[in-house]
């Protein structure tokens, strides 16, 4: 009879040969049987991440039939007081299988996970920047918009169709927008991903940059530390001096 340990190992392969869950479901050691709960128990979770992704990949699958490569696009960062908006476009290959969801609803654990996966098996990906100058000039919902076309522009393999988070896309290109796209559309997931965890680390990094802020907590979000911060320090070059808060601090 195998051991615990022994059970334990190879109860890790891709393919468990079902002798072996039979043999667990027989042994009467309370050890046996806590294994083969937890191996039930992750079985389960995969199958339901299966279904999840499929059901999140039900546009590109209805787009691939006449496009090859469809790109998803999303931003991170419209509503913070400082730093950049930071846009994604993401062309994602068609046996892609990473558990990709919406950037809110992941950990910051499990979106540095994803990341790496993302950049390493997409097609292609493309960033596009709007720091806070062009946001002031051009206002954060076109500032967004013209980060989104710079990230379309620099993808390595042109996009054939865009699926885009709830707006539309300055460029000559087939699109659909749609309503929460980042929960509804891998690629748009997947977009929201890369911008959030670049983001973040733009943040962190001005954090040292221009302490006092909490930047590398509220990633420029107007919590009480940051206003708190704004009230002490004043206003930092990456600021947004258009935006209610920081434009009181200029002209208190």
């Amino acid at each position: 009879m195998p051991t615990l340990s022994e059970y334990k190992a190879l109860l890790q392969a891709d393919h468990v040969d079902p002798a072996i869950l039979t043999a667990l479901k027989n042994d009467s050691r309370i050890g046996a049987g806590k294994l083969l709960a937890a191996y039930q128990r992750r079985e389960d979770h995969r199958a339901a991440e299966a279904v999840a992704l499929k059901y999140r990949s039900r546009y590109e699958r209805q787009l691939w039939g006449t496009y090859q490569y469809v790109a998803g696009l999303d931003e991170v960062g419209r509503g913070p007081l400082a730093g950049p908006v930071v846009t994604a476009a993401v062309i994602l290959p068609h046996h892609f299988q990473w558990p990709v969801n919406d950037s809110k609803q992941l950990t910051a654990h499990e979106r540095n996970m994803l990341y790496p996966h993302i950049l390493t098996e997409a097609i292609a990906v493309g960033i596009g920047v709007a720091d806070n100058r062009e946001i002031d000039r051009e206002n954060i919902y076109h500032a967004t918009e013209l980060a989104m076309a710079q990230a379309v522009s620099h993808l390595r393999v042109a996009p054939e169709f865009l699926l885009v988070d709830a707006m539309h896309v300055p460029v000559d290109l087939p699109q659909e927008r749609l309503i929460k796209g980042d929960a509804n559309s891998i690629s748009i997931a997947s977009a929201s991903i890369v911008a959030k965890v670049i983001r973040d680390r733009l943040m962190v990094m001005y954090d040292q940059v221009y302490p006092g802020y909490d930047f590398k907590h509220n990633m420029g979000y107007g919590t009480k530390a940051h206003l708190a911060g704004l009230a002490a320090h004043g206003v930092t070059p990456i600021h947004r001096r258009s935006f209610g808060p920081v434009r009181d601090c200029l002209n208190p």
